[in-house]
């Protein structure tokens, strides 16, 4: 068995500390399938002056060169044929731009392995069927999105007895019918099954919005559930505090914020984050999270605010071990949280455009951009 099923099968999600060894030779096995199968990749490392044999101790994860997702956003990326890929899976592309990733069967069966054992820990597998309202993509053949398939994705953690979804495909386009969301809202309130929410925590606050400006409150049945993911996008303005979201949702719903569960990841990093009870981010044993310095790239002490570098060894089709986002965020020890979980956990605290940050990152992408250029001539 490879290390990185080793990795992904473990039982206790949250053991980071315990599995550092596992996690190392997870990273170098992985990192070893793209140096060789990906001449992209290899090229990053080659000019960084990195090679997998470097991975010798768990320190020196911190050394291995990332991509940025703005690379992906712009350039196909892959350490094998698309027809071994089982899926594609695509950013949402709110910039008009999107990251495509591959997954073999293997990447999946892990991702499968973390899903259920995170989703068992926080009880959200159950053989009582109830009731979704997706506030996102009613799924299309032409919708690839990550969010639209891990969303359709979590109605499978029990028996669907109807899915109403918020964002439906016409005429080319996805448009929202939030009137049909209270509507089925209403509706599945005076049933006795469960209802459970899943989707964009903007829609799920727009439509909640909606009913306490009409007026509308409902006591949903006992074990129904708000699963949030996908972040707000292009609604960031727009954003409510958790506070105030949580009092809307006991409000207009009658669900406790304990019923309230939020989730963190990116297509280009396709591992489940999902917050504690005290609604933080643990760092699970399947990555590991390194902030650095906005200026210099090197990792900075938890506790101290820079930009957010995620590592997993998961997946094989498209070299994501190491990627660097545009988000900002602080790592922060587990006994600070006081929820019993000791793994560290992530804050995310806003974006920033790498474009205009000036650091070695520009140089990988140089280098994967002249590669690409180069492939594209040869064909």
């Amino acid at each position: 068995m490879s290390y990185t099923k080793k990795l992904f099968r473990l039982k206790s999600p949250f053991d980071t500390e315990q599995s550092n060894e596992l996690f190392l030779k997870a990273m170098k096995e992985n990192c070893e399938f793209h140096y060789k199968n990906c001449p992209e990749y290899k090229k990053i490392l080659d000019g960084a002056g990195f090679s997998p044999d470097d991975l010798k101790e768990y320190k020196d994860i911190e050394r291995l060169p990332f991509i940025p997702t703005l690379f992906f956003k712009k350039n196909r990326l892959y350490s094998m044929s698309e027809r071994k890929m089982f899926i594609h899976a695509t950013s949402s592309g709110t910039s008009g731009t999107f990251s495509d990733i591959g997954f073999e069967l293997s990447g999946l069966l892990c991702g499968l392995d973390m899903v259920i054992t995170i989703a068992k820990r926080w009880k959200l597998l159950s053989p009582v069927p109830c009731n979704y309202i997706v506030l996102g993509y009613r799924p299309h053949r032409s919708n690839k999105t990550a969010v639209a398939k891990t969303a359709y994705g979590y109605t499978l953690f029990a028996p669907a007895l109807s899915r109403t979804f918020a964002l439906k495909y016409k005429d080319g386009k996805y448009s929202p019918d939030l009137d049909g969301i209270i509507d089925a809202i209403v509706k599945h309130s005076k049933s006795r099954f469960p209802l459970r929410f899943i989707g964009f925590p903007s829609y799920t606050y727009f439509v909640m919005k909606l009913m306490e400006e009409r007026g509308i409150s409902v006591q949903l049945p006992k074990r129904s559930l708000i699963m949030l993911g996908g972040g707000w996008k292009q609604f960031y303005k727009e954003q409510a505090d958790k506070d105030e979201f949580y009092a809307l949702a006991k409000k207009v719903l009658g669900l406790d914020e304990e019923n309230i569960i939020e989730a963190f990841g990116a297509a280009e990093h396709p591992i489940l984050y999902c917050d504690c009870e005290k609604h933080h981010f643990h760092v699970p044993v399947y990555s590991r999270v390194i902030i650095r310095d906005v200026h210099t790239l090197e990792p900075v002490p938890n506790g101290q605010i820079g930009l957010v570098n995620l590592i997993t060894p998961m997946v094989k089709a498209t070299p994501i071990l190491s990627i660097m986002t545009d988000d900002l965020g602080i790592l922060h020890d587990g006994s600070e949280c006081g929820c019993g979980i000791e793994s560290p956990y992530l804050e995310i605290i806003g974006r920033v455009g790498l474009r205009d940050i000036k650091t070695c990152a520009a140089g990988a992408a140089e280098i994967l951009s002249a590669a690409t250029t180069e492939k594209e001539v040869q064909k």
